[in-house]
């Protein structure tokens, strides 16, 4: 189904913001080839059949207690996860629509179709499941309200997702949202998720998930194709830019969710892996079996930067949301009870020296009734890369990084912060497109969060009172252990 233009010229059909061929000539793309071939009557006969699949589970469940008997944990890991993901599901589809008319080739066109489809459904089933369940837990509304507030991890998500497809033009989202995002994360986590909830007990989300994964396995498959295609044609470098670029962005929101979620929001009997061996095993293989297959090198970052991240930066941040509790729409669970250190420290070993001495000290506030010392009175810097809160300090105590400050540039008469040396990297080389954004804490300095207090600046969040999170196991963790171990706190 392609063909030459006769009626308009190239650029006419094909701008070159929202759909950049990068220079390979047009009959090139039409050599994109994707592994499944399918019609619409199939794809619309295999969608019936999972729908109905899915919705005949959220109905019996709808009836049940499942939900009131999940541990705390599970229920912080799906709450963040409904507040995070479902308008991210709906901006996605954007960016598959944006295929579908851009894309370089029919074939392409015809599967970023379902790809929009699929999206749409994805972004309808996460706001309608956690909108049945409102009634137990009201801060679940925030699966249709996170993307609508100023709250600091909805910057964060909202800035990843409209680099990545709302604000891209097709070639690159096919690459970074297709191949980086889903095919390296999104595809296997929805797999690890699907069984955790399983093993947890929550077959309503279990279900959800597993729906969606086949969805992703599909659509994911844009990516290859389009890197074939520039690999072929001496545009390499190109691809290699874009994956470099997303990997890292990916990696540091991905850090966060699914960090937490795995290592300290899962109940420690469920556990099946640690974020670590996950990354290992699962994204990091596939990744550099992939890179290799392509032709493409490992992002220079990789093994100074990534690889040393992934042993202790979602540990920094699960101290920095449960010490900031009251900015995130969910109760984070500490998940240090003296059983679940014993994991982490067999986990990561030098774990109890690290980051367990400041779990001691919060403790230690707590037993002795001052839990307002586990509470801040201000806000930490955030990186204007990733816009998550920079923690080069804990980093830096925990022996990984040579200095705990944090990286500084200059540009244009105003002064940016960064976590790492990556997230710099990717500012500077598109400096244009990110540097005129405000993170929260830019908005906070600057006078635009009025008052400049803390409850200020959680109301300019959106954070009521009643959603703002609280410790999800009223620090149980805190009392738990031997009268040893409490007394060495």
């Amino acid at each position: 189904m392609n063909w030459k233009l006769s009626y308009v010229e190239e650029d006419q059909a094909w701008p070159e913001d929202l759909s950049n061929s990068f220079g390979v000539p047009a009959e090139s793309w039409w050599t994109w080839d994707e592994p499944y071939k399918i019609t619409y009557s199939e794809y619309v006969h295999n969608q019936v059949g999972k729908d109905a699949g899915v919705f005949s589970v959220n109905n019996v469940v709808g009836r049940s207690r499942l939900f009131d008997e999940l541990d705390p944990g599970w229920k912080a890991a799906i709450t963040a996860h409904y507040g995070a993901i479902p308008i991210g599901e709906y901006l996605a589809g954007i960016g598959e629509a944006r295929m579908a008319r851009f894309g370089r080739a029919a074939a392409w066109r015809n599967m970023a179709t379902f790809g929009c489809l699929d999206e749409t459904r994805h972004g309808q089933l996460q706001t309608y499941f956690p909108h049945q369940l409102l009634p137990k837990e009201p801060r679940l509304d925030w699966a249709h309200k996170t993307f609508h507030t100023n709250e600091w991890g909805a910057i964060a998500a909202r800035s990843l997702f409209d680099d990545m497809f709302t604000a891209n033009d097709a070639v690159s989202t096919a690459i970074q949202l297709t191949f980086t995002f889903e095919t390296g994360f999104t595809n296997l986590q929805f797999l690890g998720l699907a069984a955790d909830a399983m093993k947890v007990g929550d077959i309503d989300f279990g279900a959800l998930i597993s729906s969606i994964q086949t969805d992703e396995a599909r659509h994911a498959q844009q990516g290859e194709p389009t890197i074939k295609v520039l690999v072929e044609n001496g545009k390499k470098d190109v691809a290699q830019k874009l994956v470099d670029h997303m990997f890292w962005r990916t990696w540091k929101l991905f850090s966060l969710l699914t960090g937490l979620s795995m290592d300290y929001y899962t109940p420690l009997e469920h556990r099946t892996h640690s974020f670590k061996e996950f990354m290992d095993e699962f994204i990091i293989k596939q990744f550099l079996d992939q890179f290799r297959d392509f032709g493409l090198e490992k992002p220079w970052y990789w093994d100074e930067h990534f690889s040393t991240e992934l042993t202790w930066l979602h540990h920094a941040y699960h101290l920095g949301v449960y010490f900031w509790r009251p900015t995130v729409w969910w109760n984070p669970d500490a998940g240090v009870s003296p059983e679940e250190r014993d994991w982490l420290e067999e986990k990561y070993p030098g774990w109890n020296d690290t980051f367990g001495k400041y779990w001691d000290v919060l403790g230690s506030n707590v037993r002795k009734g001052r839990p307002e010392l586990t509470l801040p009175e201000t806000f930490p810097m955030v990186c204007n890369m990733c816009h998550i809160p920079v923690c080069t300090p804990a980093g830096y105590m925990a022996g990984h990084l040579d200095s705990p400050a944090p990286l500084l540039l200059d540009l244009d008469g105003r002064r940016y912060t960064f976590c790492s040396e990556p997230c710099k990297w990717v500012f500077e080389e598109s400096s244009d497109r990110f540097k005129g954004h405000l993170g929260i804490v830019d908005r906070f300095l600057g006078g635009l969060i009025q008052p400049p207090t803390m409850e200020g600046a959680l109301a300019y969040m959106g954070l009521s009172p009643e959603e703002m999170g609280q410790d999800a196991t009223d620090y149980a963790w805190a009392f738990e252990g031997s009268p040893a171990r409490l007394a060495a706190s």
